[in-house]
């Protein structure tokens, strides 16, 4: 596990009755966290690494919230810090886990077998586009030749991702694939922990491409280290607008992968208003603005019970999918 800590001076805001303002939808004061911690289930690196440290960074620059620590976690898909949470929950009142599609994903398929009902749902809160990129030197320079060249013989691609076989990064994969006439069963998937590792097979020359986050791939192109072929949006992104999407290359699919953050179990609610309260602030911040436009993240604000509906008519969608593409029985 890997700790570390930001520290900044305190702010002095006043918060109070905070459940009643949020209840009547009253204009509530700027307010400040004395703690928070963050609980990532994977590595560094990753999505869920950068969505945790950048709401982190903007929460603590605008002074919403006073010290802010960080616990990576990864194993079992994401599933050790679920369990973790959940066994330790009297102990985790200032911690919010983030997660994103795979922990619909995974709870489908039994990699684990909690699902977000075991926990407290706090907010979605940006998207994230996925993308298919290659080394700065790969033969591929456009990702119609790696489509032909997966339809023409599906085990001359090997795709790499930075989670489990039938998980997110695997489903978006299958998905463009199907959609380019190929078989999405036989896609030819590596799976690693976190996506820094799945990056550093895809630099060695271990594997041919791979299926991430927009924001990651972004990261790393601006580096000089990859080429981004192709992303999922239903239109191009502002912060990427000359990568290319599905769509307009002719592929009829499109994916967009929430995060967002929860609670231990039995989360009280005066806590979780607080939660909700301090990640809607920070969407009005220029520091926010600033983190967001860095990883190319749109906005998906969905709070407590909209959120828990939204994940429920997921799993209802995704489920589906994934019996289609023989993921699930």
């Amino acid at each position: 596990m890997i700790r570390s800590l930001i520290t900044k001076k305190r702010s002095s805001f006043l918060a109070t009755a905070l459940t009643g303002f949020l209840a009547a939808g009253a204009s509530v004061q700027a307010i400040a966290l004395d703690e928070l911690h963050f609980l990532i289930p994977g590595g560094a690196g990753g999505g869920w690494d950068s969505t945790a440290r950048g709401t982190g960074e903007a929460l603590t620059k605008s002074g919403l919230v006073d010290t802010i620590s960080y616990e990576n976690m990864s194993g079992g898909g994401g599933g050790k810090a679920i369990a973790h949470l959940i066994e330790t929950a009297a102990q985790q009142g200032d911690t919010l886990m983030v997660n994103s599609t795979p922990i619909v994903i995974r709870s489908l398929s039994k990699v684990f077998p909690q699902s977000f009902r075991d926990l407290t749902p706090v907010a979605a809160t940006i998207g994230d586009f996925g993308a298919f990129v290659v080394r700065a030197d790969s033969p591929y320079t456009s990702f119609e030749q790696v489509a032909e060249a997966f339809v023409k013989n599906p085990r001359s691609v090997k795709v790499a991702g930075g989670s489990a076989r039938g998980s997110m990064d695997h489903l978006v994969a299958a998905m463009a694939f199907k959609a380019a006439g190929g078989d999405p069963r036989r896609v030819k998937y590596v799976a690693y922990d976190a996506g820094g590792k799945a990056m550093a097979s895809l630099l060695s020359g271990e594997t041919d491409i791979l299926s991430t986050g927009l924001s990651e791939a972004l990261t790393l192109a601006d580096a000089g280290e990859v080429r981004v072929l192709v992303m999922t949006g239903e239109e191009r992104s502002d912060a990427a607008p000359q990568v290319p999407t599905l769509k307009e290359l002719g592929y009829d699919t499109s994916f967009v992968n929430w995060r967002g953050f929860f609670g231990a179990p039995n989360l009280s609610e005066d806590r979780k208003a607080e939660f909700v309260q301090t990640l809607e602030q920070m969407y009005d911040t220029a520091e926010w603005k600033e983190v967001r436009a860095r990883y190319g993240w749109s906005e998906i604000f969905k709070p407590d019970q909209k959120f828990v509906a939204f994940l429920s008519d997921q799993e209802k969608e995704v489920g589906s999918l994934m019996r289609e593409l023989g993921f699930l029985k």
